[in-house]
């Protein structure tokens, strides 16, 4: 057994099995704590929630929690493994929401037959919370099962490996463009993967400015163009007119790639392929698509990210999900829309723009960092995101009309 896998282990087995556990609020020492906390004072704010469900939210814990939501079909880069396997997992995510934002998550693993048994089951439990994170389900199903509970719950529901992961990727790439001297708008974009985080990256990149004709996706199966007949509703959006087949074709004079696909899948050959200037986003874990010592040899007029924290420019959803969600609860908001998630990114790249403080430097293991290509992104540990991100959310939710409450003071 390898050392790391050992430590892995160790940290989640020690000093006690998991990474998360319940503490009270309130005193509980006493007849009088029990007779307040329990029976017979537990029935006034019954009352009170049953004569207005918002006072929920004045009497619980409800607009402070967060439940992480799986059926385990997704599970990292491991695959569909089930729920009960996801937990590891989804009380990590429950451990950034409360380490990033304060925000208390229970994690929920779902073991159902159909899409419907899952979505019914959230849709049933929703309104025990202040917002649903919905982690690891496959593509295509996540696709409907976000957009129903969406429809059918109170609270914003939040797919987050496809809107964390192209809020990161979308504030990483308007930057890497910038300093590259190109505009978002005239580049062409090869995307290869075509599950949940890229059509998501894809639909929030052209939001912020792109061009879906000038986007090209690819699956298992090649090129996504108008001629196949094996494509989802979802690939559909990006069937692009072309007689290109292959990523050789399409990459030829691209200025852009992202992959969210599998390891070693971008050739030297091929990204020798690219306009001058490229940006590459190569976010396959634990492998990425190139790595980076091998793309910077071929191009040193790249900038490049992956999904891993031992490069520089890490494509992280904690650089994300725990701030849009304390935005969101804080302003009470019934939905996470794309104004609230232009704004994340907006707020991401433009802190990436502003010195680093020495405590950053410090926790990130490095002496300096400036706005440049080695940095287009602020790194997990910087406290300012969790003012900055959360705070333009909120605006973004008062602003877009989804949010019940006014923002709170600076």
């Amino acid at each position: 057994m390898s050392d790391f896998k050992q430590r892995a282990l160790d940290y989640h087995s020690q000093p006690s099995p998991g990474k998360i556990c319940i503490n009270l609020t309130t005193p509980a020492e006493t007849v009088e704590d029990l007779a307040l906390a329990y029976s017979p004072g537990v029935a006034e704010p019954v009352r009170e929630i049953a004569a207005d469900p918002d006072n929920a939210y004045k009497y619980t814990a409800k607009g402070n929690t967060v439940a992480v939501i799986s059926n385990g079909t997704a599970i990292l880069g491991l695959g569909n493994l089930g729920p009960l396997a996801s937990k590891p997992v989804m009380e990590g995510k429950a451990l950034l929401f409360k380490r990033f934002a304060n925000i208390d998550s229970f994690d929920i693993e779902v073991t159902h037959n159909t899409v419907d048994d899952f979505i019914n089951t959230v849709a049933n439990i929703a309104d025990s919370f202040g917002g649903i994170n919905l982690e690891d389900i496959k593509a295509p199903e996540c696709f409907e099962i976000e957009q129903e509970l969406k429809r059918r719950c109170n609270v914003p529901v939040f797919h987050d490996d496809q809107h964390g992961t192209a809020i990161v990727t979308a504030a990483g790439m308007l930057n890497a463009l910038e300093i590259q001297g190109k505009q978002i708008h005239d580049c062409t974009i090869v995307c290869l993967g075509a599950g949940a985080a890229a059509i998501a990256c894809m639909e929030l990149l052209i939001k912020c400015g792109a061009q879906r004709e000038r986007i090209y996706m690819l699956d298992r199966n090649g090129v996504i163009h108008t001629r196949r007949d094996d494509l989802n509703e979802y690939k559909q959006l990006f069937a692009n007119n072309t007689d290109k087949r292959t990523l050789e074709d399409v990459i030829e004079g691209a200025d852009v790639f992202v992959g969210v696909s599998g390891a070693n899948l971008l050739s030297a050959e091929a990204l020798k392929l690219m306009a001058p200037n490229p940006v590459v986003f190569a976010c396959s874990n634990p492998d990425p698509e190139i790595k980076p010592e091998l793309a910077l040899k071929v191009r040193d007029d790249l900038i490049m990210a992956t999904g891993r924290s031992d490069y520089p420019n890490q494509v992280n959803n904690v650089l994300c999900f725990p701030f849009i969600f304390r935005g969101a609860l804080d302003v009470r908001a019934t939905a996470i829309n794309d104004e609230m998630k232009v704004a994340a990114v907006e707020a991401i790249r433009n802190l990436a723009k502003e010195p680093v403080p020495e405590e950053v430097l410090k926790a990130s293991g490095v002496s300096s960092l400036t706005f440049g290509p080695q940095y287009i992104i602020p790194k997990p540990m910087d406290p300012r995101l969790l003012k900055n991100v959360a705070r333009a959310v909120s605006i973004a939710a008062v602003e877009s009309g989804v949010a019940k409450l006014d923002l709170p003071a600076v």
